[in-house]
């Protein structure tokens, strides 16, 4: 069976981060191990607390992983310092990681920026490199690319910019777009639409890490990057279009730790 590593923060109320991750690599037919940065008191309305694990721990924990599990491929979510971002970042690198795909979390839907400037330069310096794909949102794509993005032309633009500027296949998604929820892939050969439907479904809660974990759980089946994508866009589609609801649903999140499309 095929593994797969996520690296990020736990939500306890299990719709994104960590438990969200395990469940989409699962039901994409791979073995979930995992890796946590971070433990939070939260639920769907929002995030109570934050504490960030110490580093040693999370160094002994990829260790501890890489040496018996070793993953097939590697999902990487929210590191908000720049002292785990380096330790991470050492540790794929001395374990050769493969396959890795990072959703650079880094704005709120309610545009507040969740990384300090030290950890977003650590994260462009010491992760980015090491990606294979990342997956950012637009308000994170015009942070990486130094430029608003307010069509589908810049978005193509933007992502190309991005791509050959750190060297890694990025899926820029639409999804904070009014109308629609196309995402756009630049791999370094091709570019491609995948054009979607946008769910009316208030319980978006999670999504972001739902689509990379599937996209890293295909990558590791051995699907090629479009494949991948493609695969993982649909299986988030038929997730909002089932319109799951519990308790109060994914209401508006304020805080500044909002997960996000």
């Amino acid at each position: 069976m095929k593994t797969a590593l996520t690296i990020a923060g736990s939500d306890s109320s299990g719709g994104a981060g960590i438990q969200a991750d395990i469940k989409t690599m699962t039901l994409n037919g791979v073995y979930a191990s995992s890796c946590i940065t971070a433990i939070t008191a939260q639920n769907t309305q929002g995030v109570r607390s934050v504490q960030e694990v110490d580093p040693d721990i999370l160094r002994d924990q990829l260790d501890m992983v890489f040496e018996d599990i070793f993953p097939d491929a590697v999902k990487i979510g929210m590191v908000s310092s720049k002292t785990l971002i380096q330790v991470i970042a050492e540790a794929l690198s001395r374990h050769k990681a493969r396959k890795i795909v990072l959703d650079p979390v880094m704005v709120a839907t309610s545009g507040a920026r969740l990384m300090e400037e030290a950890a977003l330069e650590s994260l462009v310096k010491d992760l980015l490199p090491l990606a294979d794909l990342i997956t950012p949102n637009i308000p994170e794509g015009e942070i990486l690319a130094g430029q608003e993005i307010q069509s589908s032309q810049d978005m193509e633009k933007m992502a190309k910019k991005i791509g050959e500027d750190y060297g890694v296949a990025v899926l820029l998604k639409g999804g904070h777009q009014i109308s629609t929820a196309n995402d756009f892939l630049y791999d370094g050969e091709g570019i491609t639409w995948f054009y979607g439907e946008r769910v009316d479904n208030p319980n978006t809660h999670g999504t972001g890490c739902t689509l990379s974990s599937a996209i890293a759980a295909n990558l590791a089946k051995g699907l090629s990057m479009e494949e991948a994508v493609k695969e993982a866009k649909t299986y988030i589609t038929g997730c909002l279009r089932a319109g799951l609801d519990l308790g109060h649903g994914s209401g508006p999140l304020d805080h500044a730790y909002k997960l996000r499309l």
